[in-house]
């Protein structure tokens, strides 16, 4: 690679091979809006993935017991979660592998391995409490078994990441992103103080007190959570090797620009969606729950039921029906990045766009995952207490799988003269130290 290309890579010119192969720079090509939401993908359904069934009970219940002053941490999450999202997103690209990929061609393998095995667990079991929200507010809606519904809805996910096709599963997964709009209904259904609400998400507040810093921590626990990096970092190695027309950035160098900024793009966009959405979740709830006293709110389901008397039953309903859509949604990205990491890290052929027999390890992982999340639900298991338990995990997990992102995007034998630098390298370092912070209250808080 060129100096001159490794010096432009992250400008806003595009980089186009010359007739004769040497790359040149020219100007990007005209915007056109129709052509730049079909480039939407990895970093769209991550961020809406982010707003599953266990997050908006986190939500909620931030909503429910602190009001609108809880409301500036949506600012707060907002640039360090686009930071390691893109970030994670340019490691897929550029070495067309993802996470665990890369960490076992450049790391110890038992350091893969408890990664690999403490992500499955946290998914597993965030898997089992989505279903059961999921099921609970289907149960709300129309009456009926919760239990069923439980294997309804976790035999539906498995089997369509199985054998749907895959450019059409994904458009599928893109359409579900729309069902968090249910939640901005829900919210103009409430009668909010707007005045307050402004207050509570530009003016920080911090009360030092046990639920307050409980409550920041379950929410950056939420926000910035380990599948999501595997996800994201997958899916772009996956857009690349079903393409013809694409190969790992340290191949193809003059496609840098025009693909960095389509990641960022893609990122800004979809954890901006993510954000919004729960900002008008806490919103939601501070402006119903809050605001007449009842702050015990532990799920999302009970969320939506404890709406009717407040703010009427459309908006119970469509509280209840975005619990639905958004675990359809968030169900595949659990099981698959548990499924990505495992199979990466086995150096097994992965990838939702392989038929079953191509990738028969691959889907055993991911069929394996939905299935356990499932069969928790038949335990004598508290969902609070294991939802709480997943969150222990992924917070854990998150701060090493963190570190070893940054550097892996540092390493020049992994990233050529792609590697992350500047703002963006700056960025993820502060995503991590913030995450590993809320990491050391949270174990301070239990210890207390």
């Amino acid at each position: 690679m060129t100096s001159d290309v490794r010096r432009e890579f992250d400008r806003p010119d595009l980089i186009d091979p010359a007739p004769d192969g040497a790359p040149k720079v020219q100007r990007l090509q005209t915007f056109r809006l129709r052509g730049f939401f079909k480039t939407l993908g990895p970093g769209l359904i991550t961020g809406a993935s982010d707003d599953d069934p266990s997050g908006i009970g986190t939500y909620s219940q931030a909503g429910a017991q602190l009001g609108y002053g809880i409301g500036w941490t949506m600012l707060l999450t907002f640039p360090l979660m686009v930071a390691i999202q893109e970030i994670s997103g340019r490691v897929g690209r550029v070495t067309g592998h993802g996470i665990a990929g890369n960490v076992c061609r450049h790391y110890s393998g038992r350091l893969l391995a408890v990664i690999v095995v403490l992500l499955f667990t946290a998914n597993t079991i965030n898997i089992a409490a989505d279903l059961a929200a999921m099921a609970d507010a289907t149960k709300l809606l129309i009456g009926g078994p919760a239990l069923f519904y439980v294997v309804a809805f976790g035999t539906i996910s498995v089997l369509a990441q199985i054998f749907f096709d895959y450019k059409r599963y994904v458009s599928v997964l893109k359409w579900l992103t729309l069902c968090l709009f249910a939640y901005v209904g829900a919210l103009a259904a409430a009668k909010v103080d707007w005045g307050q609400a402004a207050a509570g998400v530009l003016i920080p507040h911090v009360a030092w007190s046990s639920t307050y810093l409980t409550t920041i921590v379950a929410i950056l626990g939420t926000t910035i959570s380990p599948y999501l990096f595997f996800w994201q970092a997958s899916q772009e190695a996956e857009e690349e090797r079903i393409d013809p027309h694409k190969k790992p950035l340290i191949k193809t160098p003059q496609d840098a620009p025009q693909e960095f900024q389509r990641i960022r793009a893609d990122t800004i966009i979809g954890m901006a969606f993510s954000n919004l959405i729960a900002l008008a979740i806490i919103i939601t709830a501070a402006a119903t729950l809050h605001a007449s006293g009842k702050t015990d709110i532990e799920t999302s389901a009970q969320a939506a039921e404890a709406l009717q008397p407040i703010a009427g039953s459309f908006a119970e309903w469509i509280f209840a029906l975005g619990i639905v859509g958004t675990g359809l949604l968030a169900i595949p990205v659990l099981a698959g990045s548990a499924a990505y990491a495992v199979g990466e890290g086995r150096r097994w052929p992965v990838g939702l766009a392989r038929k079953p027999k191509q990738a028969v390890a691959f889907y055993s992982v991911l069929a394996l995952s939905a299935v356990l999340g499932i069969a928790l639900n038949f335990a004598p298991i508290n969902p609070i207490s294991a939802l709480y338990w997943s969150a222990v995990i992924n917070g854990v997990l998150a701060v090493p799988v963190m570190v070893l992102l940054m550097l892996i995007a540092r390493r020049r034998d992994a990233m050529h003269g792609f590697v992350v630098r500047g703002p963006l390298h700056w960025l993820g370092w502060l995503s991590t130290a913030a995450m590993g912070v809320s990491v050391v209250a949270m174990a301070v808080g239990y210890l207390l």
